[in-house]
This record gives C-alpha cells, structure tokens and sequence, in this order.
C-alpha cells in the first residue's frame, strides 16, 4: 500500500476532530439536528485550518446512511466515497482551474437532476474567489434559489474578492488560526500514535513555524521523520526550518530591554551566521512585545496570551523590568523595521540598528517617570517652591547666603526693563561681561561641555541691544564652526542673558588681522558716567553676585542636590 502523508491520514472525519474550530462545528451539529441546513455555507480562513475538512465532514453528516446526523458513521459506502473523493453525489471543484463561465453553465444544467444515491447532491467549490466575474452572475440565480435536492459549500482564503451578491446569498463561517497550545495538543496525539521520540520544545517550535495551520504543522512533521527519523528534538526544527530557539529569543528580548547593546549586537551575529531568517526573527520578535505589552495591560486572564506556564512566567520577568511606553515605542521601531526589511539588501544591518534603538528606547526615561520621580522628591523631601516670597522661603543655615544675598525680584524686574529700554551700545555691559569671562564659560560648559575649549580663546567684543558679538582670532576660526550648533548657541546665550537681564542673540566674528581682542589690552571704564548708566551699571555688578550666590544656596538645597543626583544635572540659571 502506497504511503499516506501524515496530513491525510490524520485528516478530520467528525465535527469533533476539528482543531480549535468549535464555534463553527457547534453551529453545524445544532443545525443537522435542528433540519435547519441552509442551501449555501461559505467558510473563510487561511490555509490548512480545516475549511475543506469541515466541507466534507458536512457533506458525510447529509448524506450518511444513517443520516442526517451530526455524527456520520464513516462505514457506509457513501461515508467512504465521500472520505476518498470519489462519491457521485458530492462533487469538489477547484475554483482556480474551473473559474470560466461555461463550467458553471455546465453546473447549472446539472443541478437539476436529482442526487444518484444520497438525499443530496452536494457542491464544494474550494477557492471560490477565482471565478471570474461571468461565472458568479451566471451562478446568481441558481445560489438564490437551488433545487431541494442540492446543496453549495464554497471555502475561500480570501473573502473580500467574493462579491456581494454572493456573500448575501451564503451562511458565512469565518474559521481561526489555530493557537499554539491547540497544535501542540494535536502534534503531541499524533506524534503518541506514530510511536515518536519527540519533546516539548520541538512541538512548540513545530507550533511556532506552523503560523495557525495545523496542515503545515502536519507535513513539517511528516518532514521531520524524513530528516532525522523517529527521535526529534528542537535544535532538529530549528534547523530544518530557519526558526530561533525559544530561549534565545527570550535572551534577546532581555537584552533589548535591558539596553545591553553589545550582547544583543552579538546574539544577531550569532543568528544571521547561523542562517536564521532575520524577517523571521521580527515577526516574533513583534509578538513577543505584544504579549508583554498585553500582559502589562490585561494581565494573562481570559486566555488572551497564547502561552505554556513556562514561557508564561519568563514573559512575566520581562513586564516586571519595563512599562507600557517603552516596549509601545519598541514595537514602534519593530513595526517600521518590518517594512523596510522585506526590500533590503542586508538586512542584518537594518536589524542591528533597530534593535539598537529599541535597546536606547527601552533604557530612556519617559515623562511619567520623570513627573513621578520630582513628585517623589517633594514628597520626602523639602522642595522649595521658588514661587514663594522672601518671608515664606525656608532660611538657610549658612550665614553667607542669608538676607542681602537673596535675589530680589523687583531689583531684577527694573534691570530687565532698563537693559531692554536701551538700543545703543553698552561700554559698562561689555566690561562686565569680559571681566567675569571665565565664570560665564564655566557655566556655559555646563550645558554644553564641548563649548569651553572654544570660548577660552574668545572675548565679547561688542554688547548693543538684544545682541551680543563674540570675537575670535583669525587662528581660531574653526572654533566658530563648532560653536555655531543649537546646542553650544542655545547655551551661549542662556547664560549671558541671566547676566544682562534679558533675551539676547550672540553673533560669532573673526577679527582682522592685527586686530586685539579687548582682553588683551586695557579695559576703559565707562566714560561719561551718568547717574542712570552708572546705576545700570552697577545693577548688572550685583546681578552677576546674585546669581552666582542663587545658584550656591540652591546647591546646598538637600531635595535639590537630591535632582540634580538622578537625573545627573546642573543649575544652569536660577530665575526667583
């Protein structure tokens, strides 16, 4: 006898042997007991889930001898006809091969003649999307109203190509991908009948690779035994099929999460070396963070999470070291990268780097955890409110930073609006800012450590209005280049703004040859020093103390000190 593929030996033959289908054969049992069988079903679903089985197991439960029943003998002729293909009553016709318009004007003129043996003539037109447009309206009217004795199944992997004329006609049963634990269960009975030596992970594998379809989890097995024989073990699967070990994947997901970059460089190495599918591996990496999204969310209740115990509690450790926004921006790069792998010439490239990022996504602290931490800081600490007047404002225990060093606002308010009321060019301002040069580059650094070593060599040379220009020697031309970023100007300008009281623009020149930068000769004082400029003058001396003794008495601040330690920060400018 010739060999019999796993995938039809172990075909369905009752409602009760479909996998993981139970919605739709519940509905046909009550309906073959109830005599209330509609004259056309449509049954829709990917492949190898069990459309055609379910087609014949209905044609076998009409047309039994001992029928209708929900429960067809398979003794009889017609059961077995039925089961081997070749019954005269029931006729299975391939969509793709018989799509024209004369095959189903043939079928319309046979319809009328009554069933050879059974009470019904039955038609299972398997993937009936690929009839041609023709060949659906000359099918209308028969659908709509067929003889008593005539019965339609059609199965379809894809629906949306029916058109609706038709669909309104049929009984539409939409069949499911089989979950992992149903395929393991199935794999698991057979596997037990067949005599094989296999384990657990190589089932799941199996499962994992099989995408829903327990034909395709049947022929991989059917493979397997060719392959290896009757002993089969995971590393077996993985290698036959391109597929990631269970517990690398775990690792991997570990690593993205918890940001170790170099091992998970080295973990992809190790697969793309190794042959894996690297488009594979995103699609189950995506998963993976679905289900650690979905059990963050809703818990592993209600069967939502497809899971053995054991993947269960790994799956738990990873939600237990991450939140909600870091694996939704990780799925985010996951989902982007999917797109672009399948046109991608190297695609370990495009896969290190997403996963890269996603290892910098899942390490970056997000806003909530921001908020929550400075609300943690107020709480057990002593956080001051800088709203506060001078009376309500905790004293500081240090007598160098009480009374006159406190900032005063309406001081500052009158500096702001003198300096803002200005438009010409201010000799006093320019010689505040050259003489504490060095402090302003000290706190420049601050925000930006990269500006120092280019303004040592540089000097304000010119302060008039909102702007302030920089001078450099023409050796130190470079420096203007690399200073003349958002980050290093934005720095710049923050600083010298405290100092003058209002928002300022720094322009960067390159001095003529020959040309001194003002600290390299003589300061003047101001000239002409009128009540009002000498007082300006003056305010901007105190502003620059205030601030600098500000910044000292909140360093000194414990919930400040606190900050500044978990977000690794600085006081860059203290406005009261």
């Amino acid at each position: 006898m010739a060999y019999e593929v796993l995938a039809r030996k172990w075909r369905p033959r009752q409602f009760d042997d479909v996998v993981g289908q139970e919605h739709v054969t519940r509905t046909l049992k009550n309906a073959i007991k109830a005599d209330r069988v509609a004259h056309a079903y449509l049954f829709v679903g990917s492949r190898g889930i069990g459309k055609t089985s379910t087609a014949r197991i209905l044609a076998k439960s009409l047309n039994c001898e001992k029928g209708p029943t929900p429960e067809p003998c398979d003794n009889c002729d017609a059961c077995r006809e039925i089961m081997a293909g070749n019954a005269m009553d029931v006729l299975e016709i391939d969509g793709a091969s018989n799509n024209g318009v004369d095959e189903v004007r043939g079928l319309r003129e046979n319809v009328r003649y009554t069933p050879a043996r059974g009470p019904y003539k039955i038609y299972v037109i398997d993937e009936v999307h690929m009839l041609t447009v023709a060949a659906f309206n000359a099918l209308l009217k028969t659908l709509e109203e067929p003889p008593p004795h005539v019965k339609f199944i059609f199965a379809t992997t894809e629906p949306q190509k029916v058109p609706a004329t038709i669909l309104s006609r049929c009984q539409r049963f939409d069949l499911r991908r089989i979950s992992v634990r149903d395929l393991t269960a199935r794999l698991e009975l057979i596997a037990g009948a067949e005599k094989l030596d296999i384990d657990t992970d190589a089932l799941l594998a199996i499962a994992r690779g099989a995408e829903g379809g327990l034909r395709d989890a049947e022929s991989a097995l059917d493979q397997l035994i060719a392959f290896v024989g009757r002993k089969i073990r995971e590393e077996n699967v993985l290698s036959v099929f391109g597929l990631v070990a269970r517990k690398t994947l775990d690792e991997l997901v570990g690593t993205v999460l918890k940001g170790e970059i170099p091992r998970t460089i080295r973990i992809i190495a190790e697969l793309d070396e190794s042959g894996k599918d690297m488009q594979r591996l995103v699609v189950e990496l995506l998963e993976y963070f679905r289900n650690i999204l979905i059990y963050l969310y809703a818990g592993e209740g209600d069967g939502i999470l497809d899971l053995s115990d054991e993947q269960l509690g790994i799956l738990e450790a990873h939600a237990q070291s991450t939140d909600p926004e870091r694996v939704l921006r990780i799925v985010n790069i996951l989902t982007e990268v999917d797109g672009r792998l399948r046109y991608a010439l190297s695609k370990r490239t495009i896969l290190e780097t997403a996963l890269i990022r996603a290892g910098r996504a899942a390490s970056v602290v997000s806003i909530d955890q921001v908020i929550e931490q400075i609300n943690d800081i107020k709480k057990n600490g002593s956080m001051i409110d800088p709203g506060l007047s001078a009376k309500e404002k905790p004293q500081s225990s240090d007598p160098s930073v009480s009374g006159k060093d406190d900032v005063s606002a309406p001081t500052q308010s009158s500096t702001v609006t003198a300096s803002r009321a200005s438009d010409e060019p201010s000799e006093k301002e320019l010689n505040i800012l050259i003489g504490s040069w060095t402090e302003l580059i000290d706190q420049i650094s601050h925000a930006a450590p990269l500006a120092r070593s280019c303004l040592i060599d540089s000097r304000p040379v010119m302060v008039q209005g909102h702007t302030v220009e920089i001078g450099f020697d023409p050796e130190f031309e470079s420096h203007i280049e690399n200073l003349d970023v958002p980050r290093n100007r934005n720095a710049i300008q923050r600083v010298i703004g405290s100092v003058l009281g209002r928002n300022i623009h720094v322009d960067f020149k390159l001095l003529e040859a020959g040309e001194k930068l003002p600290g390299d000769t003589e300061i003047k004082p101001a000239v002409k020093g009128e009540g009002e400029n000498m007082k300006h003058g003056a305010d901007l001396d105190e502003n620059v103390q205030k601030a600098t003794h500000a910044r000292e008495k909140w360093l000194r601040d414990p919930s400040v000190r606190k900050t500044l330690e978990v977000f690794n920060g600085d006081i860059v400018d203290v406005r009261e």
